[in-house]
């Protein structure tokens, strides 16, 4: 016959306070390769989101310290030549029929900061890290330079929970 045990083991003294407590086992909302995936989506993005931060804050400065564009092709409005590609007088019509690349770094930012908050949505729900930290994500699209220090600090942070529980991602 099986003898029933209390459900509250009385503790042996001695044993107890030499067996150290395990770790909590982390559980992730994915597998290790969709985690990884994410990871590498997310820093992709973050590269690509912080290079275009860079070039609009340099459109930003030319555009309103200068008070200039940046075209590409067109006609010289003032001489009538045509205009390869650099800088042209913004308050006036300078360059006829030309790209203006200021604007397309505005368009190409924008779309990209969009690609790079679905990347930040991805790996926080597959890491499932508080709020804050998808707040931070994100926040590494709009301030210059940190996309590079967070995204550093987040993939060494995601490589140090995936090596710290191994069997945690386990689902299928």
């Amino acid at each position: 016959m099986i003898e029933p045990k209390p459900a509250i083991q009385p503790e042996q003294s001695g044993e107890s306070a030499a067996k150290p407590r395990a770790a909590k086992k982390r559980r992730f909302g994915g597998t290790t390769a969709q985690i990884r995936s994410a990871l590498k989506f997310y820093k992709v993005m973050a590269y690509l989101t912080g290079t275009m931060l860079l070039l609009l804050c340099a459109e930003l400065v030319a555009r309103y310290v200068f008070g200039v564009y940046l075209f590409a092709g067109g006609t010289n409005a003032i001489t009538g030549q045509p205009f390869g590609f650099g800088f042209a007088d913004a308050e006036s019509k300078a360059v006829l029929g030309g790209v203006n690349v200021s604007v397309g770094v505005l368009i190409v930012h924008g779309w990209m900061y969009v690609l790079y908050l679905i990347s930040d949505f991805r790996l926080w729900s597959l890491m499932r890290w508080p709020f804050t930290k998808l707040v931070l994500l994100a926040l590494g699209g709009v301030v210059p330079l940190m996309s590079f220090i967070v995204e550093k600090k987040f993939h060494s942070e995601v490589e140090m929970e995936l090596a710290a529980n191994p069997q945690a991602s386990k689902r299928y």
